[in-house]
């Protein structure tokens, strides 16, 4: 978007969806912040603290959700804090990357049952932060890239959903990214939240800083 205001400038009267299609990258939505109180804990944390609007949770140990692939296990015990999330919305959660202990994650969960569910996070995993997302439908995959650079930074994930998609997309500094657009089942109930996991350490507090609901994505580039 940047780009295109540099040739011609932000057109007085022109729909925010025309400068959305210049460029997808800039996702431009009506949004509204939702409180801390707005969902309910898929299972309660070890503690909850509001410290002057941000939410500091910490996760039970062995916390996780992951389904059969690979590790031949059913976890399904991770933290999240859950509300509707309808056709045709938006979902966006920030949290500050401060965490180090391998496969510790927070992100944005988004879940119909115990076999329909995708995470979106940074985890860390061998040593490197790392953003993904896990999708699952009865099985689970993973895919991840390293994102280093956005240590000790906010980072927003957005979930998006349309019809039979799910987009994902993520930020620090800059705008969004892909980061997957997976299949999701329209004749079930979904809800979608904040989310943390601390599978293998005991020490995990994630801080998120801000939950939004809005307009899902009007098209997908």
């Amino acid at each position: 978007m940047t780009h295109f205001l540099a040739v011609f400038g932000l057109q007085k009267g022109m729909p925010k969806d025309f400068y959305q299609a210049a460029n997808s990258k800039e996702i431009i939505v009506n949004s509204r912040s939702l409180s801390w109180t707005s969902g309910n804990w898929s299972r309660d944390p070890v503690s909850l603290e509001n410290n002057e609007g941000h939410l500091l949770v910490k996760a039970a140990e062995g916390s996780d959700w992951w389904r059969n692939t690979s590790y031949n296990f059913v976890h399904d015990d991770g933290h999240a804090l859950l509300r509707s999330f309808d056709d045709g919305t938006a979902m966006e959660v920030t949290f500050r990357l401060n965490y180090t202990q391998n496969f510790d994650q927070c992100g944005i969960f988004v879940y119909a049952d115990e076999e329909n569910w995708t995470k979106a996070s940074v985890e860390q995993s061998d040593g490197t932060p790392q953003l993904g997302a896990v999708v699952t439908i009865n099985n689970s995959d993973w895919s991840t890239a390293p994102v280093s650079e956005w240590f000790g930074k906010l980072v927003t994930i957005r979930a998006s959903r349309q019809g039979n998609a799910l987009t994902i997309r993520a930020k620090s500094d800059g705008d969004f990214q892909m980061v997957r657009v997976a299949p999701l089942n329209e004749n079930l109930l979904w809800q979608a939240g904040p989310y943390l996991c601390a599978p293998t350490g005991p020490n995990l507090i994630g801080e998120f800083t801000s939950w939004t609901i809005g307009d899902a994505d009007s098209s997908l580039h």
